[in-house]
């Protein structure tokens, strides 16, 4: 049990400090900055300086769990964090539902159950590591027995705070969901009936090349076509047509995109 209580401020601290590296340095940050719930929370104007504190902030704990001497109290900051995403991930899901987290760095996913299991995971390793230190196990940094098991539980941690995610589905999930259509022949001659209109619609309205679009479009869709693992959607654009495409299947509104034709 002390080995297992030593071993979470290390995932702890390498995902805090994945997640505030990405808020300072994503160059999209600073324009998607205003499309996140925490805008909401704090007003426009001051979301990139209140996204940036979040990093600092994430960066600091990071540093007191992984830099010795273990404290108890090292684990009880994680625990407030962790708790406060938490809390921050229900706001989020009740007053600005379409918007985005800002979590890990700029995307467009809003909040969903995945959001809320990795912040609760956080949090019960956070309380994992505090126990373990009011027990006498060390909280940070220290002298840790390492032993196979316990590094196939730290990778095995590591993996599930990638699964649950969202923001990174288009770096594995995606892929992934598109080779196994493309290895299961004849699915993937039908696989554009498996993926309702609707559906397609639903990711369409989310992304941000509709949003950017949205202000030339001058008729509803005219008309939609699948092909090569892609579909395509029309609009008339004020003398134009505007032609989205979208991956199928995919659920991911950042890979939609947009161009204007004559």
């Amino acid at each position: 049990m002390q080995g297992i209580a030593a071993l979470q401020p290390y995932v702890i601290a390498v995902f805090l400090a994945w997640a505030a590296l990405l808020k300072l340095l994503d160059r999209r940050m600073r324009s998607q900055a205003g499309q996140t719930a925490l805008a909401q929370l704090v007003g426009q104007a001051r979301a990139i300086p209140a996204l940036r504190v979040v990093a600092v902030l994430e960066l600091a704990v990071a540093a007191v769990l992984l830099v010795p001497p273990s404290l108890v109290w090292e684990g009880a900051a994680a625990v407030v964090l962790t708790a406060g995403f938490l809390g921050y991930l229900t706001y989020s899901a009740r007053k600005a539902p379409t918007s985005s987290c800002g979590c890990l760095g700029a995307h467009s996913r809003p909040v969903e159950w995945r959001s809320f299991a990795r912040a609760g995971l956080l949090l019960a390793l956070s309380l994992t590591a505090l126990v373990g230190g009011l027990a006498g196990a060390p909280v940070g940094a220290g002298p840790v027995a390492v032993s196979p098991l316990l590094v196939l539980l730290g990778l095995a941690e590591g993996l599930a705070v990638v699964a649950l995610s969202p923001e990174l589905d288009r770096h594995w999930l995606t892929p992934l969901r598109r080779a196994i259509v493309r290895r299961r022949d004849p699915l993937a001659a039908r696989v554009s009936e498996l993926v309702p209109l609707e559906v397609s619609l639903r990711v369409l309205y989310r992304s941000p090349a509709f949003c950017s679009a949205s202000s030339h479009l001058s008729s509803d869709v005219l008309d939609t076509w699948d092909e090569d693992g892609l579909r395509f959607i029309s609009y008339a654009a004020r003398g134009r047509t505007a032609v989205f495409s979208l991956p199928l299947p995919g659920d991911d509104p950042s890979a939609v995109r947009v161009a204007l034709v004559a």
